[in-house]
C-alpha cells in the first residue's frame, strides 16, 4: 500500500529529496543496530539519485550496498547493474561502503536483512526482475518463498536475471518506488486500478500491506 506519494518538480529535486530520506534511514539503522543494508535498482532513472546520495556525509563504512536485481552478465558489460552502481554510487563519500553483488556470489543469500530498498518500475509493470511471463514469477511473488534470491527469465527481460524475492524485499524497514515521467505515472495508475499481479507484477508491491513510499517527478 502507498503510505506516501512524494511528487517533485523535476529530476534534480527528486534525486536530492530521495537521497536525503535514504541517508536519514541509513543513519537511523546504524544508530540502532550498528550497520545498515541498502538495496538499489538499476536503469537510467536512479543515476542522479546515486550521485546525490554518494556525496552525503554518512558512516559509509557501516553501510552495505547491494542490488535489488541483476542481469547475468559480467561487470564489464554495459548492461551490468553492478557496473552502473560502481560508476555512479560507489564513489565520493560512499566509496567507503561495502558493495555486495548478486551475480556469481554464492553468499548473497546470507546477506543481512535489508534496511532500505529502492525499487524501479518498467512500462510493462515489472519491478525488480518480476517480469510478466517470468518463468519463476509465481515463486518470486509468493510470501512463503524461502529463497532470498531467485533466477528469472522472461520475454521482456533480455538476459537471464537474478532477483531478490518479494518476501525478502518487503521485509525491509523502508520500501520505496522511484519513478519519473508522465508515462510512468500512467503505468502506476493502471497498476493501482487492477489486481492481476501476473499482468503487472508491480501490483504485488502496490497492493501489499507493506507501507510503500513513492517518489515521482514529471
Amino acid at each position: 500500500m502507498i503510505a506516501r506519494m512524494r511528487k517533485f518538480e523535476d529530476g534534480a529535486s527528486l534525486a536530492h529529496g530521495l537521497a536525503q530520506d535514504v541517508a536519514g534511514w541509513l543513519k537511523a539503522a546504524i544508530a540502532t543496530q550498528g550497520a545498515a543494508v541498502l538495496a538499489v535498482s538499476g536503469g537510467s532513472t536512479p543515476k542522479p539519485f546515486f550521485d546525490a546520495l554518494s556525496r552525503l556525509p554518512l558512516e559509509w563504512a557501516k553501510v552495505t550496498i547491494t542490488l535489488v536485481d541483476e542481469r547475468c552478465v559480467p561487470e564489464d558489460n554495459p548492461r551490468s547493474n553492478a557496473r552502473l552502481l560502481r560508476d555512479q554510487l560507489w564513489r565520493n563519500e560512499a566509496a567507503a561502503a561495502q558493495f555486495v553483488p548478486l551475480y556469481l556470489n554464492p553468499m548473497i543469500g546470507k546477506l543481512a536483512p535489508l534496511d532500505v530498498v529502492i525499487l524501479g518500475m518498467g512500462n510493462d509493470g515489472h519491478t525488480a526482475s518480476f517480469f510478466p511471463g517470468g518463468n519463476n514469477l509465481a515463486k518470486a511473488l509468493d510470501f512463503a518463498t524461502r529463497e532470498a534470491v531467485l533466477p528469472m527469465e522472461a520475454p521482456g527481460a533480455g538476459e537471464p536475471r537474478l532477483t531478490f524475492s518479494l518476501a525478502k524485499l518487503r521485509a525491509a524497514k523502508n520500501l520505496c518506488l522511484h519513478t519519473q515521467g508522465a508515462d510512468k505515472m500512467q503505468v502506476l495508475e493502471k497498476a493501482l486500478a487492477g489486481q492481476d499481479q501476473f499482468e503487472m507484477p508491480v501490483r504485488a508491491v502496490l497492493h501489499s500491506d507493506k507501507p510503500l513510499d513513492v517518489y515521482w517527478c514529471p
